[in-house]
């Protein structure tokens, strides 16, 4: 006589979630250094501040296309030592952000600055209008 095993529907995506979200991944992630990009307003100034370690300046690719401000890098090395095991080391990073710009955003006075691994992209944004103050009257009778 075979038994019966109760069905759990939900066991498998239990399963998954696991596999994608679980301590697996997050150890395997722990030496990776994901850039972090900081957006933020100040002074009529939309600051960009993406922090791009080993980047060099010509490594660096800022762009402004359909509204939005494209920021790309692309660093490769390679090295060759014949005293070593291998013949040729290569590696590469990369980064890209694309960042919706606001409607009042001057792309024609976009200026940034690379120091210490840190891009600092500065767009002036055209101030907002002042409230217009509507003038209230008294109807005399």
């Amino acid at each position: 006589m075979s038994s019966l095993v109760r069905w759990d529907p939900f066991a498998e995506l239990s399963a998954l979630q696991k596999q994608f979200f679980g301590d697996d991944l997050m150890s395997s992630l722990k030496g990776l250094s994901i850039p972090t990009t900081d957006v933020y307003t100040k002074n009529n100034d939309l600051i960009i501040e993406a922090h791009l370690p080993n980047f060099d300046q010509k490594d660096v690719n800022i762009e402004v296309d359909n509204n939005a401000l494209v920021i790309s890098a692309e660093r490769h090395e390679k090295e060759e030592d014949k005293a070593k095991k291998y013949v040729v080391r290569e590696s590469s990073s990369s980064f890209y952000r694309r960042i919706a710009l606001p409607e009042r955003a001057d792309p024609d006075n976009i200026k940034a600055h690379l120091d210490s691994g840190i891009l600092k992209v500065t767009v002036p944004l055209t101030p907002l209008p002042e409230p217009k103050k509507i003038s209230i009257s008294s109807k005399k009778s």
